[in-house]
């Protein structure tokens, strides 16, 4: 709990620090925002900043921080330390920056964003990339939270049917009349979750394994069948409460609603930080539960090691609510569970709805428009829905795709703002060193993972290693051109 704890402290602390120079890097001022320039009533509007952090909060949330988490949990303390670091040097930075670059260029959305920095045809990739991922997410987000209904009450199938109708309705409507409304009492229920569970810690004090206990310590459930190494498993596996790509096509969504710059550090960074912090209550609860015999949880691990780890995520989420938080205490809590991702699956599909838009050059405003553009995709997730559902590891497949896309996108952010602060004569470092770790933590993965290459440890790290020096080449290379370009020009 010493771990934890000092991990809870440093999250916060590093709001106040990092976050405050990360933000004097960027430099905010009082310039028009998109919100007032752009205003339609639908997609440009003001909103108030405790609505723009609650629903940036609930976009960039998910079942991330919490499936990630008890997923990561198997990896010991480094979980932490990936949490804490990865959370303030490369998540909450990667946010606020691609949020506030967002402002900066209109309400741009992320694709629009690499190609400006990255070029056209990196622009036309990302487009692909990201409207799959999106489309990935909805799916997603349609069964975990569908299967924790379904253990309350109804079946699977009537509880998917009513999230996706939501999804339809809340992607057509303005965003002031369903998100703006219904967000901040879903914020309220997934926060008062974590926080309980938080204070539950500290009245239980649990015996958890530390960083001095060995980074990679699984406790006493650890087993000969987890094989999967820290590097790069855990930081694929740990995703929204480190860093994720998905946050860059959320954030623009907020971008179009902010009325001052100087707003961002709270709404971007902060949100960030918060669900760091939901992230460590949850892997500090899942070792517990996992890792600590006795334990309501235990025997769910051990149910689960047959099909995969992270199949037990939503049990033991069902499992702790209850548990230590009562019949109402659990109802608000899985109440917070079960909102974070249907409100991450709806965002999804409006990112993808305006990203497409915006591409074709096609109003939003009218409703008729906004059908052209959203029914192809619906179709397309009902498609990948029915797939999953019939097939019986899709959840699985479709979760490991979805974590290596979804880190994979924050690489091409990350280079997007490292290549802006570069020209701005910006201390570019502190995008470039998270640019650079996770380019090879993705490539690692593709060389080394049974469900991509599977090339063995040793061959797949010796390539994870090229592509590291490919990547400074091709920077170093870049920059030197740059320079000397800007100079000739002078």
């Amino acid at each position: 709990m010493i771990t934890f704890a000092l991990s809870l402290l440093a999250l916060i602390v590093g709001y106040f620090l990092y976050g405050r120079f990360v933000e004097k890097v960027f430099g905010p001022d009082d310039r028009v925002t998109p919100a007032m320039e752009k205003c339609d009533g639908v997609d440009y509007l003001v909103l108030p900043n405790w609505k723009i952090f609650m629903i940036q909060f609930l976009n960039i949330a998910g079942t991330g921080p919490i499936f990630g988490a008890i997923m990561g949990a198997k990896f010991g303390p480094s979980c932490y330390l990936w949490i804490v670091l990865g959370c303030i040097f490369a998540g909450a930075t990667h946010d606020y920056l691609s949020g506030m670059l967002s402002i900066r260029n209109g309400g741009a959305g992320q694709p629009q964003l690499v190609g400006k920095y990255l070029g056209e045809k990196t622009r036309q990739i990302m487009l692909v990339f990201t409207i799959l991922l999106l489309v990935m997410v909805g799916a997603v987000f349609v069964y975990s939270p569908a299967e924790i209904l379904h253990s309350i009450g109804g079946s699977s199938t009537m509880w998917i049917l009513l999230i996706f109708a939501y999804y339809i309705i809340a992607t057509m409507l303005p965003i002031d009349k369903i998100i703006g409304k219904i967000y901040p009492l879903f914020a309220f229920s997934l926060l008062f979750m974590a926080f309980a569970l938080m204070i539950m810690l500290f009245v239980k004090m649990p015996d958890i394994p530390e960083l001095w206990d060995g980074i990679g310590n699984m406790g006493m459930a650890a087993d000969s069948s987890w094989t999967d190494n820290i590097f790069p498993c855990l930081f694929i596996t740990v995703a929204c409460g480190a860093i994720s790509g998905f946050h860059a096509t959320q954030s623009p969504l907020m971008a179009r609603c902010m009325a001052s710059e100087r707003h961002g550090r709270p709404i971007f960074y902060g949100a960030m930080i918060t669900e760091g912090i939901v992230a460590l209550i949850w892997a500090a609860v899942a070792s517990y539960f996992f890792y600590g015999s006795p334990a309501p949880g235990y025997q769910v691990i051990e149910a689960a090691q047959a099909t995969a780890f992270h199949t037990a995520a939503p049990s033991v989420v069902n499992i702790i609510c209850n548990d230590w938080l009562g019949v109402v205490g659990g109802i608000l809590a899985m109440l917070g569970v079960v909102a974070a991702p249907i409100t991450s699956g709806d965002t999804a599909f409006r990112s993808a709805r305006l990203i497409i838009a915006d591409f074709v050059k096609l109003d939003q405003k009218p409703i008729a428009k906004r059908l052209f553009v959203s029914v192809p995709l619906f179709v397309l997730a009902i498609l990948l829905l029915l797939w999953q559902i019939e097939n019986p590891n899709g959840f699985n497949i479709i979760w490991q795709y979805f974590g290596w896309a979804n880190q994979t996108l924050s690489v091409f952010t990350l280079w997007a703002i490292t290549v802006f602060l570069a020209r701005a004569d910006k201390p570019y470092i502190i995008t470039l060193v998270p640019a650079l770790f996770m380019t090879t933590v993705c490539a690692t993965f593709i060389f080394v993972s049974k469900q991509a290459l599977h090339l063995g440890e040793t061959v797949s790290y010796i390539l994870g290693g090229c592509v590291l020096v490919i990547a400074v080449v091709w920077f170093a290379v870049w920059y030197c051109r740059f320079k000397s370009g800007r100079g000739k020009n002078n």
